[in-house]
């Protein structure tokens, strides 16, 4: 490969913000940020990986940038940063290393040589630095020309109307019939008439996406030939993942098109996004971009110049430093308003609130800064509220702009299932976990519910392995959780055995109607509704495979839950009193009745004796609809059926004493956990203060008459 230096003259100051490259003014503006850079260069790249060298002489505020003219989107390049090389202080600038832009639009190729990537000589903490180029080696960054397809109407689902499916973009359409081969696997494929059809008809309202930043393999996986497939090891913040365009180099106009058609069927997008961590490991990884430019501006590190790590993934990006808050903020505004997004969730999100590695702080620089910023503060900002340390586990304790996905709701609705708990966490969860939430001026709706996500067993799963298999990640079964709270039902794994099958279907219903019909926002994962399995692998992180691509093939079981899904979700969508925006108080209702009463078998409401019971397995929810509190789009009050929700998670049937006629004549069954699509074994009123009975392992919804 041949270098070309060219004279600083033909440079021109340009101005550093904002960063990244940007065409104008017959060239294109390049600025980068770097406080302990002695020199930068920008690098074009030609096909036969010829390069041009360009010097930013000019720096303000830390950000070297410069316009070089004549260049035109669609040109590769990378940055040379010449600077201290002092590994005992966190500094490890290489001008060997070619360095893709932290703001850079798109990303193109991978890491094909691991040892040219590498920073240093034979020491990560030694003096000497590596040698080797690794142009050739390394991805680049590629110039955009902004704009592109109109990416429609933000549909601006209300949240207490929101039902969100967790799915990833390839293994969505890898094995899906009706989406072209060449469509399959990527964001047209997700764009396909037959996919949308599919999420429509579903009755979801917002699809997250798992990661779709650029990502690159982690240096453990690169190592043993693997890949990771979920994409949570990222390697730029701007760039769409290029793995998931039809074809390379559209990735940006086919992520605008993705979005448009989801859009147009008034479908939300929320894309799953990782600022905790990147793709360069730790000191032993390779430079890719971020450490060779100012690893201590980035990276958590101590005083001994060492790296940190919180997140357990070989690096930590330090939430209180202002370049990682600019660079997250900036991020996140080009997401929503270039390419379309409606909200983000935020993996290992107690990280954003622990600047410089410290205490968790709900007003962090952070996380203020995203929930304040004009453009932000209109979008579902959603929390993972943990990390990879005790310090990290903050269920409930965001501010309040944040929904957080509560795992305290998987735990205890998993446990209730499987006969392992009583009915009082169950109560707070079904009701909206104001526990958690109440206190930081929250609505229940800012509980993300759910009983399984990418990360774990599958629902079919859940109730099919008692423990995980992961032996294929070639970790010898040691990665992924040990705390499944599963149940195999008696048999491990697949089983032709009728009854047992029987049962864990009828539990998969359980699960999947109870996350439905609590108060909060409901999320599940997609495949789950099709009976999709993983073979008992709870983290197929690095399995792209058919393990972890949803199945279409139509069986009986998966028509089934299918029905079944569509059934329950459309059942919560029509039924204002089922999705409340505030939470339950004990008011009295234009009934005269209170919002909620917890009920006992035997008809009678809950005594203090009963919610400390640990043995208790039945528990009825009763739920005055006369005054729901969801309001139309226009904010007029919703009215609604009052509703009594059965569970009983007992061995044995049950007797139950429904309400007397001060609350209705008569109560409808409409949604029955015994039958394989949730229609009720029969549509008969039932007479009020009358005796039924409730099959072991069940869950019965059931209607009262709607009274003015």
């Amino acid at each position: 490969m041949a270098t070309h230096p060219t004279s600083d003259s033909q440079v021109l100051a340009g101005r550093p913000f904002p960063l990244g490259a940007h065409p104008e003014a017959g060239g294109v503006r390049f600025a980068v940020a770097s406080t302990v850079a002695e020199r930068v260069e920008v690098c074009l790249i030609d096909d036969d990986l010829g390069e041009r060298r360009f010097e930013l002489t000019e720096r303000t505020f830390g950000v070297w940038h410069g316009l070089v003219p004549g260049v035109t989107p669609g040109q590769r390049y990378g940055f040379r940063v010449h600077g201290p090389y002092e590994p005992k202080t966190g500094l490890r600038c290489n001008p060997h290393q070619i360095l893709v832009d932290p703001y850079a639009r798109r990303i193109s190729g991978s890491m094909t040589d691991m040892a040219a990537a590498l920073g240093y000589a034979d020491d990560p903490e030694g003096p000497e630095p590596s040698t080797v180029d690794s142009l050739g080696s390394v991805p680049l960054s590629v110039v955009t020309s902004p704009g592109g397809p109109d990416t429609g109407v933000k549909p601006e689902v209300p949240f207490e109307e929101t039902v969100i499916y967790e799915l990833h973009v390839k293994g969505f359409t890898e094995q899906h019939p009706d989406v072209p081969e060449s469509l399959r696997g990527t964001y047209l494929g997700l764009a396909h008439p037959a996919v949308v059809d599919h999420l429509i008809r579903l009755g979801v309202t917002s699809v997250e996406l798992l990661p779709v930043h650029a990502f690159s393999d982690e240096p453990s996986l690169v190592r043993d030939g693997r890949h990771n497939y979920w994409g949570y090891s990222p390697l730029g913040y701007f760039a769409p993942h290029a793995g998931y365009a039809s074809e390379p180099g559209h990735e940006v106009e086919e992520f605008r098109t993705m979005v448009a058609a989801m859009h147009a069927a008034g479908i939300e997008v929320i894309v799953d996004v990782v600022y905790n961590h990147t793709c360069e490991g730790g000191p032993d990884g390779p430079t890719l971009s971020f450490r060779g430019y100012e690893a201590t501006a980035y990276y958590l590190h101590d005083d001994d110049g060492h790296m940190a790590d919180i997140t357990g993934c070989g690096n930590t990006l330090d939430a209180g430093s202002p370049t990682v808050v600019r660079l997250v903020t900036d991020s996140l505004r080009y997401w929503t308003t270039e390419l379309g997004v409606d909200g983000f969730r935020f993996d290992l999100a107690s990280t954003l609130g622990r600047p410089h590695g410290g205490a968790f702080d709900m007003h962090s620089t952070m996380l203020t800064a995203i929930a304040q910023d004009p453009v932000l503060s209109r979008c579902k900002l959603i929390a993972e509220p943990w990390d990879a340390t005790g310090e990290g586990y903050k269920v409930g304790y965001f501010g309040a702009q944040w929904a957080e996905w509560n795992g305290i709701y998987r735990d205890v609705v998993r446990d209730f299932w499987r006969g392992e708990a009583g009915v009082d966490d169950l109560a707070s969860r079904l009701s909206g976990s104001a526990d958690l939430y109440d206190h930081t001026l929250r609505r229940p709706w800012q509980s993300i519910n759910f009983v399984n996500a990418h990360d774990g067993f599958t629902l079919r799963d859940l109730v099919s392995y008692d423990g995980k298999h992961n032996e294929a990640n070639g970790e010898d079964n040691r990665d992924g959780t040990d705390d499944n709270r599963s149940w195999n039902h008696g048999v491990e794994g697949e089983t032709d055995d009728t009854e047992v099958v029987t049962l864990r279907q009828r539990q998969a219903r359980n699960l999947f109607a109870t996350l439905m019909l609590s108060t909060g926002t409901p999320m599940f994962v997609a495949g789950d509704e099709r009976w999709r399995t993983q073979g008992g692998n709870n983290n197929a992180y690095c399995l792209d495979d058919p393990t972890s691509w949803v199945d279409w093939t139509a069986t009986d079981e998966s028509e089934a839950m299918l029905a079944f899904a569509r059934r329950v979700i459309h059942l919560r969508a029509d039924s204002p009193a089922l999705r409340q925006p505030e939470f339950f108080d004990g008011r009295t209702t234009p009934t005269g009745r209170p919002d909620l009463i917890w009920l006992r078998p035997d008809g009678s409401e809950l005594d203090e004796s009963d919610w400390h019971d640990p043995e208790r397995r039945t528990l009825g929810m009763w739920i005055d609809g006369s005054n729901s509190q969801s309001r139309t789009r226009d904010g007029q009050i919703l009215t609604d059926h009052s509703w009594l929700l059965l569970l009983h998670a007992g061995a044995e049937p049950v007797e139950v004493t429904l309400p007397d006629r001060e609350f209705g004549e008569t109560f409808k069954p409409v949604l029955d956990t015994t039958t394989p699509d949730g229609a009720p074994v029969s549509d008969e009123r039932l007479a009020a203060g009358g005796s039924i009975t409730l099959a072991g392992r069940s869950l019965l919804l059931l209607k009262a008459p709607r009274e003015q």
